[in-house]
């Protein structure tokens, strides 16, 4: 199975935001190349939340060329196999923490925007740190920090608030 036929099935299986839930899949329709980078109409993106909930809190990067804290994410590779891979490999790169776990149930919430390459359909799920996670910034960011649940609204943006309350609900 192709990564861009795993991305339809998992957009068919999620049950939330379904204007724009229908949006992505009309993309993926539209665009056979629209799982990338070089899809110039807008491609689909993926992240995690690197969260610790022992400890009430998130890992969160400043962005390099946005300079806004974010969750991990990005483009998806050709290695790929799956948007959950996507999404792991992106946590684990931007990280730097091994053995991070989806939560399970699929994408926790779904967030388009606008970036300096092109619209992003970011495709968002949670990813829980090991006990002991040492973080290690990657050359994507400018800096790296957990943030506890109460100060994330101060930092980042309503995307990342909205992402942080619907993996709360979810644990």
């Amino acid at each position: 199975m192709s990564l861009h036929d795993d991305a339809v099935l998992v957009l068919k299986s999620y049950e939330d935001q379904e204007e724009l839930r229908q949006a992505y899949l009309d993309h993926l329709q539209a665009h056979p190349d629209g799982m990338w980078k070089s899809c110039g109409d807008g491609h689909i993106t993926a992240s995690a939340l690197v969260i610790d909930p022992e400890h009430g809190r998130v890992l969160l990067t400043l962005h390099k060329k946005i300079r806004m804290w974010l969750q991990m994410g990005g483009h998806c590779e050709p290695d790929d196999a799956t948007l959950a891979d996507a999404a792991r490999r992106e946590a684990t790169e931007e990280s730097g923490i091994e053995g991070l776990i989806l939560l399970p149930g699929g994408p926790v919430r779904l967030d388009r925007h606008h970036t300096p390459c092109a619209w992003h359909l970011d495709v968002q799920y949670a990813a829980l740190a090991p006990a002991g996670a040492v973080e290690a910034i990657s050359d994507e960011s400018l800096d790296l920090r957990w943030f506890p649940y109460t100060e994330v609204a101060d930092v980042a943006d309503e995307s990342v608030v909205r992402l942080l309350e619907a993996t709360r609900a979810r644990l």
